[in-house]
């Protein structure tokens, strides 16, 4: 059957070259004459894509030699856990509440430490990013941030500056956008957005920060650890990594994140100027904080929006259904998704619209 426009927010679509090399490599990756997924992670020919992947992650985000770069089980959410069991030096650190995700982190963080919320959205259902008023608190550990909000598709325009090292999940917007890595302490995100298939976590670790972990942190969530053993304290996801591996040297193909952010911004704004102009459809997030990964929008009629989905669907643009704490439609289009995924997403809302 012919393929569709996926607009999952995740797992999402992957790029079509990628998976056609994924599939003409699966049976026997070039002469080891086996698939990755039977390769030991600690023989030679794995460890040789392992470390052409990494290259390509610190090609791409320009990742400098003093940041480890790691693989991890549990996707970003076990970092929640993680990250104060790495950081709690004082055991007080600072969140932004921009999203579900990053009130998700904040609650999984007071198990371990005072985890502190200095700005949210939260009370106008996350339209908009927080503002922040520069009176961070100089004995936090660490500062939260969630750069992107998958659900409520708003983004940060600006990142907070303080005393304290940065700390992002960038699971929906990671080489998407372009970042100075260099602003952070600790980068880290799902592979199931942008970088690969869903399994794995990408971390970006300055290394002035490992060797601080708490006591009681396991082995599995020690970044100190994991660098040491190079994400192989245990058995990786080597087919994820592998994978991934893939889709950044897609990437790289096409000019790097550099590139690959302006026909994201392009894609964003095909779509957000249609529903600006749209007598049905309205964008749910504040303009100024618009995400260009997510886009949220509503008809403003529960069955209209239902209805819009399911004649998507017959056109062959699917996984349009919003998050049920926004309700609506969320048209997710991550690096993979072509323009003309888009282009066709419009033209489905400009003929849906033309027969409401």
């Amino acid at each position: 059957m012919d393929r569709v426009y996926n607009f999952s927010p995740g797992p999402s679509a992957l790029p079509l070259p990628v998976l056609e090399k994924v599939q003409t490599e699966l049976l026997a990756y070039g002469n080891t004459g086996m698939s990755v997924m039977e390769m030991s992670h600690r023989s030679n020919m794995y460890l040789d894509i392992y470390h052409e992947t990494e290259a390509r992650l610190r090609q791409l985000m320009h990742i400098p030699d003093d940041y480890a770069v790691l693989f991890l089980h549990g996707g970003a959410t076990m970092q929640f856990a993680s990250i104060p069991l790495n950081l709690g030096k004082t055991g007080k650190a600072d969140f932004i509440d921009s999203g579900n995700f990053a009130h998700g982190a904040a609650v999984e963080a007071k198990k371990y430490l005072d985890a502190r919320i200095v700005a949210s959205s939260r009370d106008d259902n996350y339209t908009y990013i927080p503002c922040w008023d520069g009176k961070l608190n100089d004995d936090a550990d660490f500062l939260h941030i969630t750069t992107n909000n998958t659900i409520y598709g708003t983004h940060y325009v600006k990142l907070p500056e303080g005393n304290a090292p940065l700390v992002a999940d960038m699971s929906s917007n990671i080489l998407g956008e372009v970042y100075d890595v260099t602003k952070f302490g600790v980068i880290y995100a799902g592979a199931q957005k942008n970088i690969g298939p869903a399994g794995m976590c990408v971390m970006v670790v300055k290394k002035d920060l490992l060797g601080n972990a708490s006591p009681i942190c396991p082995k599995l969530l020690n970044w100190a650890a994991q660098t040491e053993n190079e994400s192989m304290i245990n058995t990786p996801n080597t087919f994820a990594i592998y994978v991934a591996g893939l889709c950044m040297e897609w990437l790289l193909g096409l000019g790097g994140v550099e590139a690959i952010e302006k026909i994201n911004q392009q894609k964003a704004a095909l779509l957000y100027d249609f529903i600006d102009n749209s007598k049905l459809f309205t964008a749910t997030a504040q303009k100024e904080y618009r995400s260009i990964m997510n886009v949220t929008f509503v008809t403003g009629d529960k069955d209209k929006d239902a209805a819009f989905v399911k004649f998507a669907a017959g056109k062959g643009l699917v996984n349009l259904k919003g998050h049920r704490s926004v309700g609506g439609m969320r048209a997710s289009i991550y690096n993979a998704m072509p323009m003309e995924g888009v282009q066709a997403l419009v033209d489905a809302m400009k003929e849906f619209e033309m027969q409401a």
